[in-house]
């Protein structure tokens, strides 16, 4: 269970650095 989430905070963690990158792009 704990490697699942792992997993799962690994990919949101993941998601919120392109939403960033994404971010200063545009900005």
């Amino acid at each position: 269970m704990n490697s699942r989430l792992k997993y799962r905070a690994f990919t949101l963690i993941e998601l919120l650095v392109v939403i960033s990158i994404i971010a200063l792009l545009i900005g």
